[in-house]
């Protein structure tokens, strides 16, 4: 590439050195398409990310090539990178040095390293952390919003990045009902209703107007009790995060399983996997709640359990979906998140 050789019209007029703008534009053009980047995000024992982290990247020949420091929220970025197989050394005042294996970038790869988490050293040394872990959960919000099937239909609880930080509670709640008030959700729950107006679901509603009406409330109490709940309410208490995290590496079957698994398995904000109550408490809750208004005749036991179940299902067929459609036709996602590293 930097031997490339680019045609001038001759020109007696120009001086032989004179600089050619153009040649240097489409060098720079081409040197940047080919460049590759390297980004992480530091943190301490507690999960709190470290400002300040002394941040090294070193080539294949052995010597320092660059040197970062970790911003507020913890991230650093190594970019314009050349194709080669590269080291990270991370270092910072009172805790234990860390050091990656090899890392081979490829051409134009944007690699995002796992968390990097930083030890106290000794075990007794005080550090003082900075990091605002506020601002990092308000920036996921940011990414989730703005992530669209077909740039219409929310996609807020797929996530792309394999390391992204946790959320707040506030946030996990902001989110929540950004997705309940989002008007997309109202256009499916009238769809819903209309197929149980077709069906005849629920006979004890009626026909008409006055029973697609009594059909569509109940639609619409399911998805708010639902989306709060299972996506807002427990995912607080339990300190779980309410996203499904994309893998995009593997086989087919171990891609499916995980999805399937996801419905019943969750991320913590700890980053440990663990049961998956938050959903699965959401699905039996408002299903529970539903008989509160559902008609007389259908409401009972076998109404919590068919719906809770179906809902649990549901979750696991919408995974699969996530895990191997949604992506490419998703709105916004962020630049070099493509899941599991």
């Amino acid at each position: 590439m930097a031997q490339q050789n680019f045609d001038m019209p001759t020109n007696d007029s120009a001086l032989p050195d004179a600089p050619q703008p153009q040649q240097d534009r489409e060098a720079s053009n081409a040197l940047a398409t080919d460049a590759g980047s390297i980004t992480g995000t530091v943190f301490d024992m507690n999960r709190n990310v470290l400002q300040g982290a002394r941040v090294t990247l070193t080539g294949s020949a052995g010597s320092a090539m660059r040197t970062v420091e970790s911003g507020s929220n913890g991230q650093f970025s190594f970019t314009q990178l050349p194709p080669d197989v590269y080291t990270i050394s991370v270092t910072a005042p009172g805790m234990n040095a860390f050091s990656t294996l090899q890392l081979p970038l490829r051409q134009g790869e944007a690699q995002i390293l796992p968390p990097i988490t930083l030890s106290v050293f000794g075990g007794s040394t005080s550090v003082t952390v900075s990091g605002n872990k506020e601002e990092l959960s308000k920036q996921q919000v940011q990414i989730a919003v703005q992530q669209r099937i077909g740039r219409v239909i929310p996609n807020f609880y797929s996530t792309y990045d394999w390391n992204a930080p946790p959320m707040l509670a506030k946030q996990k709640l902001q989110l929540g009902i950004r997705a309940v008030i989002d008007p997309v959700s109202f256009l499916t729950v009238a769809a819903i209703a209309g197929v149980e107006q077709y069906r005849n679901t629920f006979p004890s509603y009626g026909d008409g107007i006055e029973g697609y009406g009594k059909r569509y409330g109940a639609a619409l109490a399911n998805h708010v009790s639902g989306t709060m709940l299972g996506h807002a309410v427990y995912p607080a208490i339990f300190h779980q995060d309410p996203r499904y995290f994309y893998r995009g590496k593997g086989s087919v079957g171990s891609r499916t399983l995980y999805a399937i698994s996801a419905a019943v398995i969750a991320r913590g904000d700890d980053g440990r996997w663990k049961p998956n109550y938050s959903r699965v408490l959401g699905h039996f809750s408002a299903a529970a709640i539903s008989n509160l208004y559902y008609p007389a005749s259908d409401r009972g036991i076998s109404l919590v359990l068919v719906n809770g179940l179906a809902a649990t299902g549901a979750s696991a067929g919408g995974n699969l979906i996530r895990e191997f459609l949604l992506k490419r036709i998703t709105s916004h996602v962020p630049e070099g998140a493509n899941g599991q590293p």
